[in-house]
């Protein structure tokens, strides 16, 4: 299941002459499986790495490479698009269209097109880093096209270096970001994610099943909508959302520490880390006997919401519970207690949903009512969870 924001929207896609031009094919496969609507342009040198039929098959619409069979091109494609897409940028095409020259499709589609514009460039290293080029991408940048910035690794030259395409899910991600109202801008939201380790010695620790998964999607979420988000993470083999600030933790007395710490000037706090409720109430730095694990003492683990919900300028904040059973009274007490504004609720015992999935099943609790979803992806949990937060901004 995916999210909704590229449903029927308009994409044009500009391929120049670079080697990853063949990874365009991906990206108008990725872009298609979004349910939009993509026409692919082609600068002649970019036809000599990937065929015009290629790109006209995947994407199911006439792909634009000649200036003058259609002298009026430019303009029809531009009017009928929501974004354009440059995907390799080559040093050429970003030269270009920093200085307004309109020698190609792609130079003339984008000094008609009036709507937001995303670049990915991709060329070898020592092209990218030289003076002149960087110059080039901060004036795109300073008319507000969003540059999804090259990857380090293996380069056509076999050199590795800075210069390798972003992958299709960065730049996909920044489409979704180009294309979201902005109702969050200027807020600071924090959030945490995964699992907290609590270590008993140099090779164990107590933890839980928790993927980050859920804290992953609203962060992302979050920032297509414009805020500021600070994500506190436990271990995870999660990439870091594109455009988020991220701080890795291992412990809850860390995890503690660093929301402390970025909470005091944020507006919200959507606590969706599944914090260990005990931690061993000594470390050891040797590895324990199997025989002496029975005797290991537990504590309680700081509790990171009612620590927050205490102070004197504290944030919204939203938390989660998951448990095995929907339990209101329970629900509302820990609601109550912790003086939560909102709370999010999943029943892992659903099939579906839970810890290690892609999907969940949630039922979001406030004041003033409850919402009870359907089975869905995590994005679109973190989308209606984002959604509940901005009418709850509104109302109070």
């Amino acid at each position: 299941m995916k999210s909704s924001i590229l449903k029927d929207k308009r994409i044009l896609l500009a391929v120049t002459g670079g080697i990853a031009a063949y990874k365009s094919a991906e990206l108008v496969r990725a872009i298609k499986k979004e349910s939009a609507n993509i026409v692919v342009l082609m600068t002649k040198a970019a036809k000599r790495f990937i065929t015009p039929l290629t790109l006209e098959t995947l994407s199911g619409n006439k792909v634009y490479s000649e200036t003058f069979s259609s002298p009026l091109s430019h303009i029809e494609v531009t009017n009928n698009s929501d974004i354009m897409v440059i995907a390799p940028a080559t040093a050429n095409i970003i030269g270009k269209m920093a200085s307004a020259i309109a020698d190609n499709i792609v130079s003339l589609c984008f000094i008609a097109f009036k709507g937001p514009v995303i670049f990915a460039p991709s060329m070898n290293s020592k092209m990218y880093e030289h003076p002149l080029v960087q110059k080039n991408i901060q004036k795109l940048k300073e008319i507000g096209c969003i540059e999804v910035t090259p990857e380090e690794g293996e380069l056509a030259c076999n050199v590795v270096g800075k210069g390798k395409m972003a992958s299709i899910e960065r730049i996909i991600e920044n489409i979704k970001y180009a294309l979201s109202p902005k109702e969050l801008f200027g807020k600071k939201i924090v959030i945490t994610a995964g699992p907290t380790r609590e270590p008993i010695d140099p090779i164990r620790y107590i933890s839980n099943r928790s993927s980050g998964k859920m804290g992953y999607a609203l962060a992302k979420v979050a920032r297509r909508k414009g805020a500021k988000v600070v994500l506190i993470s436990g271990p995870t083999e999660l990439k870091t959302p594109e455009g988020v600030e991220i701080i890795k933790i291992e412990t809850t007395e860390q995890m503690l520490k660093a929301v402390l710490k970025n909470v005091k000037d944020a507006h919200v706090l959507i606590m969706a880390a599944a914090v260990a409720d005990f931690s061993p109430k000594s470390y050891y730095e040797k590895k324990i006997e199997k025989q002496n694990l029975q005797n290991i003492i537990l504590t309680p683990t700081p509790d990171i919401i009612k620590t927050v919900s205490s102070l004197q300028k504290k944030p919204i904040i939203i938390g989660f519970s998951a448990d095995t059973g929907l339990d209101f009274v329970k629900i509302k007490k820990k609601f109550l207690n912790k003086k939560m504004d909102i709370i999010v609720f999943n029943d892992v015992t659903v099939k579906g949903a839970g810890f290690e999935t892609d999907t969940n099943k949630i039922t979001i609790i406030e004041k003033k009512g409850i919402k009870d979803l359907p089975l869905m992806s995590k994005e679109e949990c973190a989308e209606e969870i984002i959604h509940c937060l901005m009418n709850y901004l509104i109302t109070n």
